[in-house]
């Protein structure tokens, strides 16, 4: 935890609140009127009064947010559909009003920016990375953009691909198939190789070892003998600013030519992961569970994984 003064243009600071569609949103996208797609949800069986409701407490939220910051800051909405195209000049503050995941979507974009996470309705989200409720964000809004709030480090993954591409991750980096098929490639970690068959590589951060990585331990017995006495710890994940990540493979297949004995793993800045392709086609790497955002990870190709050169900076 830290509190960092930001220098600022005290005359007109700046804030960029993100903001997502909703489920009501999707819906009438894709079916072009409300009565429609009412006949659809209803018709599948489900309460689509629940939809109406929750799009009418995200849009309120949105208001008083946006009209909270518009009193003391210049205010731009921008859609979290437009953030890996959207240029941050460095000096803002983000506010980001929506669920955990758009909070971790949209700290791979901001950088070194604090960002503060409020959530809509506490009633129906958990709110880890949602410090702050749409109705107590009034009175502390002043404290969020003049940096006098504390911030929580977070860590993030990076893929470095050896034709210059990169990705990075806020919960977690899956290199694997595309589809539901084997994984063939070459893992090199700590001076040793090996050439593996897996349905794929999970490499998480400690913001993620809550979720994905914690279903990777409770099914392995091969990881969790790894671990051995330490196994209880990370049972309750790590934290979210560690200088390290760790990795898992799924399903490795033990062959005549493919192992099985490197398949968990910490990975620090002195001692990265690397993973060779051997798949022709069908090869990708995404992160944060986000399929329409990827990287082809094709034979020939090879990706080295560390710790990115920012921390994300959550304010709390």
């Amino acid at each position: 935890m830290r509190t960092k003064e930001i220098k600022r243009n005290s005359l007109e600071p700046k804030v960029i609140i993100v903001h997502r569609e909703t489920r009501l949103d999707e819906l009438k996208r894709r079916y072009n009127t409300v009565e429609q797609a009412r006949f659809y949800v209803e018709h599948l069986g489900a309460d689509f009064n629940d939809y109406v409701a929750d799009d009418k407490q995200y849009k309120s939220a949105l208001g008083n947010v946006r009209q909270t910051y518009q009193k003391i800051a210049k205010v731009q909405l921008v859609d979290r559909s437009f953030l890996s195209n959207f240029i941050f000049a460095g000096d803002e503050t983000v506010v980001v009003v929506g669920q955990d995941g758009l909070v971790a979507n949209t700290l791979k974009y901001v950088k070194d920016i604090p960002l503060v996470g409020v959530n809509p309705e506490p009633e129906r989200y958990d709110g880890v990375l949602l410090p702050f409720n749409a109705d107590e964000i009034g009175k502390l809004a002043p404290e969020t953009i003049k940096g006098k709030r504390q911030q929580k480090a977070v860590t993030l993954a990076k893929a470095e691909l050896s034709n210059g591409q990169s990705i990075v991750g806020v919960n977690d980096i899956f290199i694997g198939p595309k589809q539901h098929s084997s994984a063939r490639y070459e893992l090199n970690w700590k001076n040793s190789t090996e050439l593996q068959s897996s349905s794929g590589i999970v490499i998480s951060t400690g913001l993620g070892s809550t979720g994905w990585f914690q279903s990777l331990l409770a099914g392995a017995r091969q990881i969790a003998g790894a671990v051995n006495h330490d196994r209880k710890g990370l049972q309750k994940g790590f934290p979210w600013n560690s200088n390290h990540l760790y990795f898992c493979v799924r399903e490795p297949f033990p062959s005549q030519i493919t192992g099985t004995d490197l398949v968990f793993g910490k990975v620090t800045q002195n001692q990265p992961l690397r993973i060779s392709s051997h798949m022709p086609e069908n090869g990708v790497i995404f992160s944060d569970g986000i399929l329409d955002d990827t990287i082809d990870f094709h034979s020939g190709l090879t990706a080295t994984v560390g710790m990115a050169d920012w921390k994300g900076r959550l304010v709390v």
